[in-house]
């Protein structure tokens, strides 16, 4: 099964990014991994953050296969402990699912079409974070996922 982490906005934080990368990697030992990043709508000071959301949208969607499992990285979302997380991650597996692709939207958030067209969510935590921070939290949480599947002493440490 192969996973992509699709992101409005740049990671514009080089110390998370370095971390992120070396999580990335650690991922790839079990599956194909890779994070796209898709540029956000330019912003204004008097932007209407409907018309942002609508122009991330389209660049959203030319990024999607009709192939993709999607799931939202979404505060209305499903809550997982690591061991649940993993879980769900085996069940994909399971099931087939040939790609998977978790979504973290841009400032404004998701727009109605995308919660319609992808209607999987999935939270991170009740507390809310920057994106580069849930960037980062979410791919130690996918590598934890995999050590858990196979047994490996990291969840432990």
């Amino acid at each position: 099964m192969e996973i992509r982490l699709l992101c409005v906005g740049k990671n514009n934080r080089s110390d998370w990014f370095e971390s992120m990368n070396d999580y990335v990697k650690r991922v790839q030992y079990y599956t194909p991994f890779s994070i796209d990043y898709i540029s956000d709508a330019k912003t204004g000071k008097k932007a209407d953050p409907n018309l942002i959301k609508k122009e991330e949208t389209k660049k959203i969607i030319s990024k999607i296969n009709k192939d993709d499992l999607v799931i939202l990285l979404d505060e209305k979302g499903k809550s997982f402990s690591s061991e649940g997380f993993a879980k769900e991650i085996e069940n994909y597996q399971t099931q087939g699912v040939r790609s998977l692709v978790f979504l973290v939207g841009g400032a404004y958030g998701f727009s109605d079409e995308i919660y319609r067209t992808f209607p999987k969510k999935m939270r991170l935590s009740d507390l809310t974070f920057s994106h580069q921070m849930v960037r980062l939290f979410f791919c130690e949480q996918l590598y934890r996922a995999f050590t858990i599947l196979n047994n490996h002493p990291y969840h432990n440490s």
